[in-house]
């Protein structure tokens, strides 16, 4: 393949991994380990095993969630070589008006605040504070794949992205990572190395770390105990399992079916693990089915189609 036409594999494959990690992951959101195990009994892989509990049925077999939703709230504000903030934050309202489902709990309490659009930052930091700094949640980084995808300016844009929701430096750090990552993979053909993410780490908070280690370390993504009852939906559990994929797997569904049979918040665990998967291997490595029965493909395919070419037009 032609340059352009590598970094357009790798960029479809980043946001489709996004998608497909959401929507299959859905199937196992909340679920302990043993309940997945029990639920789907030879392992959970297409969609139409999702089971139609009250919780799953509120979306069409193989749609996306929130995280995912979100993530097209920020393409949307791509002009000019990068993202407006300001229309984002008004796309994140635009979309909180529409009643979405699966929103989190963070997440809602900023945008629901009525001067949200005019100081997104500063209605962030208020409930951070008020949280008295123990709110890193995962909402901004399931939805930061995207960033990554832009030619410039990539840790800026991912850390002014995440503050219009998440304040945390925690959350910051993590989107940071993340993005560099899928950035490098797409743009350099080159993967971070554990020193590089680790100083990445530091600038942010030092805590991120040991989450670093967890995933660099164990062979087995059992050790990052993603169905931990009480956190789950942490940002750095889920950077972890991000992580774990980047460094253990050898396949995109290898690491698809790896993450949504931990159970946890498997929708947002997969979202963002795939989009890094796919910015590695690429839209071509993903098996057709997973593409080709995505709820909603035509539409999600055209806001595709028409950013990369955005993306590829500001650089040439």
């Amino acid at each position: 393949m032609k340059v352009t036409e590598i970094v357009k594999d790798r960029m479809l494959g980043c946001l489709y991994g996004q998608a497909i990690g959401d929507a299959l992951g859905l199937g196992s959101e909340f679920m302990d380990k043993d309940e997945v195990s029990k639920t789907y009994t030879n392992g959970l892989c297409k969609y139409e095993q999702i089971i139609q509990d009250a919780h799953r049925r509120r979306w069409p077999i193989g749609a996306w969630t929130d995280d995912t939703d979100m993530m097209l709230c920020i393409l949307s504000a791509f002009e000019n070589g990068k993202f407006n903030v300001h229309n984002v934050a008004q796309n994140f309202k635009d979309w909180f008006n529409g009643g979405p489902m699966g929103i989190g709990g963070h997440t809602f309490k900023v945008l629901c605040m009525s001067d949200y659009v005019k100081q997104p930052e500063m209605c962030s930091e208020l409930w951070w504070n008020l949280s008295r700094h123990q709110s890193a949640a995962n909402g901004a980084l399931m939805r930061t794949s995207v960033v990554g995808l832009v030619q410039d300016n990539i840790e800026i844009q991912a850390s002014d992205i995440c503050k219009l929701t998440h304040y945390d430096p925690r959350c910051i750090g993590s989107c940071v990572i993340a993005s560099l990552i899928i950035h490098n993979l797409v743009w350099n053909e080159y993967e971070l190395t554990y020193d590089e993410i680790i100083d990445i780490a530091k600038k942010f908070d030092e805590r991120t770390i040991e989450w670093v280690d967890l995933a660099y370390q164990n062979e087995n993504i059992s050790a990052l105990d993603l169905d931990e009852k009480y956190s789950i939906g942490y940002t750095l559990r889920t950077l972890a399992a991000a992580l774990w994929c980047y460094w253990h797997v050898s396949s995109f569904e290898d690491g698809l079916l790896s993450i949504v049979n931990e159970g946890g918040d498997a929708d947002t665990n997969g979202a963002i693990a795939c989009a890094i998967l796919g910015a590695k291997f690429g839209y071509s490595s993903i098996p057709r089915y997973y593409i080709e029965n995505l709820n909603n493909r035509e539409v999600y395919n055209n806001k595709l189609s028409h950013f990369i070419a955005q993306v590829l037009n500001e650089k040439s």
